[in-house]
C-alpha cells in the first residue's frame, strides 16, 4: 500500500490562520503533519547568503531580487520535500495555511492524483482557474489532470512524489527566484508540473489575514516592476512553448 502524508506549511506568527490549519488537519485525506514555515524576516544573513544566489542559475534570468519572505517560502517547501524523502513516503500532499478543502470536489481530485503521482511527479491543486489546458493526461467522470503550456504560479496545494522531491532538493542548494517561478522551469528541472481540475481547493488568504509575502512599494516602482514582469512572462511563455512533452 502506498505511503502518503499531508503536510501543512504554517508560519507561527500568522495567528489568524491557526483555525484554518486545524480545519485542514480535520479534512486531510492522510495523517497530517504541521511544518513550521521558515520565517524569512528572522533568518540570519549567513543563511540568506548560503541559499540565495546573486547570479542567474536558470534560464530565463529572473529580473528581481528576492525579498526575505520569498526566500523563507522557498526554504519552507524545501523542508517539506526533505521530510518526504526522509520519511520514505511515496508522496506528500502539501498545503499552505491559507487554503480550504472543498470536500465534494476534493475527493475525486485527490483520487485521480493518487493514481498518477508516481508517473507525473508533481501535481498542482490550483486555487485559480487553470489556463492553457494543453494536454489531458488522465480523466474520470469528476476530475481530470491537464498539463498547461505555461505552468501556473502559486504553491497553495500540491501532491509531490518522493522522486520529484529528491530531484528538486538537489537542484535548489542555491536559489535565484521564488519557488513558484522555479517550478515553471521544466526545461531546467526535468519535472513538468500538471494540474488536477477541478482541484477542490480554494484560497482563503484574505479571510486569514492577507499575504505574508507582499511588500508595499511606491507607484513608480510598481510600474517599473510591472514592465519587467511582463518581459519575463513573455520569455517564460517562449521557453514553455518549446517543450510540451510530459517529463516524468
Amino acid at each position: 500500500m502506498a505511503a502518503y502524508k499531508t503536510f501543512i506549511v504554517h508560519l507561527q506568527r500568522a495567528t489568524g490562520r491557526k483555525a484554518q490549519v486545524q480545519d485542514l488537519v480535520s479534512k486531510a485525506p492522510y495523517d497530517a503533519q504541521i511544518i513550521d514555515a521558515v520565517d524569512g524576516a528572522k533568518l540570519p544573513q549567513t543563511v540568506l547568503t548560503n541559499y540565495y544566489s546573486g547570479k542567474t542559475l536558470f534560464k530565463p534570468a529572473y529580473p528581481f531580487k528576492l525579498n526575505v519572505g520569498e526566500i523563507g517560502c522557498f526554504l519552507s517547501h524545501r523542508k517539506v520535500w526533505n521530510a518526504i524523502v526522509e520519511q520514505n513516503l511515496d508522496a506528500g500532499l502539501i498545503f499552505e495555511d491559507d487554503v480550504q478543502i472543498l470536500p465534494g470536489q476534493f475527493g475525486p481530485a485527490v483520487a485521480i492524483a493518487e493514481r498518477n503521482i508516481e508517473k507525473l511527479g508533481y501535481i498542482q491543486f490550483q486555487v485559480r482557474i487553470v489556463p492553457d489546458q494543453n494536454q489531458v493526461l488522465a480523466e474520470t467522470l469528476n476530475a481530470k489532470i491537464v498539463q498547461p503550456i505555461v505552468t501556473p504560479l502559486r504553491t497553495s496545494a500540491q501532491f509531490v512524489s518522493r522522486a520529484a522531491a529528491e530531484r528538486l532538493l538537489n537542484l535548489t542548494q542555491k536559489i535565484d527566484r521564488p519557488i513558484d517561478g522555479f517550478l515553471q522551469l521544466h526545461w531546467e528541472t526535468g519535472v513538468h508540473l500538471s494540474c488536477v481540475v477541478p482541484s477542490g481547493v480554494s484560497d482563503r488568504t484574505a479571510e486569514t489575514g492577507g499575504s505574508t509575502l507582499s511588500a508595499k512599494q511606491p507607484l513608480i516602482k510598481k510600474l517599473a516592476r510591472e514592465l519587467k514582469r511582463n518581459r519575463y512572462k513573455t520569455q517564460i511563455r517562449k521557453y514553455s512553448a518549446r517543450s510540451t512533452d510530459v517529463i516524468g
